[in-house]
């Protein structure tokens, strides 16, 4: 996939609301204008990379593009697992995230408890793949020190190093 690394930003926004209750795996979903503005080779499937709520820490992160195939939806999600516990909810903020890596496609599972420990697994490799230098140098882009505020009349842009909110690589 070409357009890895792939930087974007959003606000969080309540999803199907499966993340933390049934999967015990919290979730920040992205609004629709952040998943339609997705390159054409970002295939559905499980990322990993880095993710920062608002101007805080950078963070490990998998996220799921697609359909969740278990789950039947019609309608196309990006549904961010920051690897980090946090105290409370964050709706309303803003999340930055840089996919890095592309770990697996979506699929369907048998039941809820192959779906989790799928899950898990994807969690476990990207914390391996993100300890690898190529990796570890993203963590620091100056992407995640440029939240400013959030505007829908701003355009997607390709530069990481903008004071606008942005989607690109």
């Amino acid at each position: 996939m070409k357009s890895l690394p792939y930087f974007c930003r959003g606000e969080v926004i309540r999803g199907f609301g499966r993340g933390s209750k049934e999967l015990g795996i919290p979730t920040a979903n992205f609004p629709d204008s952040v998943v339609d503005h997705l390159p054409a080779d970002i295939s559905t499937g499980i990322y990993y990379g880095w993710a920062c709520v608002g101007n805080g820490d950078v963070y490990k992160m998998v996220m799921s593009i697609g359909w969740n195939p278990y789950y039947k939806n019609t309608k196309k999600s990006m549904e961010t697992h920051v690897i980090q516990t946090f105290k409370e909810d964050f709706y309303g903020e803003i999340l930055s995230v840089v996919m890095v890596g592309y770990i697996r496609p979506e699929r369907s599972y048998d039941s809820l408890e192959a779906l989790i420990a799928a899950i898990n697994n994807d969690i476990e490799e990207a914390k391996v793949k993100l300890e690898l230098p190529e990796h570890l140098k993203l963590k620091e882009d100056n992407f995640f020190n440029s939240v400013t505020s959030l505007s829908s009349t701003l355009p997607p842009t390709a530069a990481s190093t903008s004071q606008t909110i942005m989607n690109g690589h």
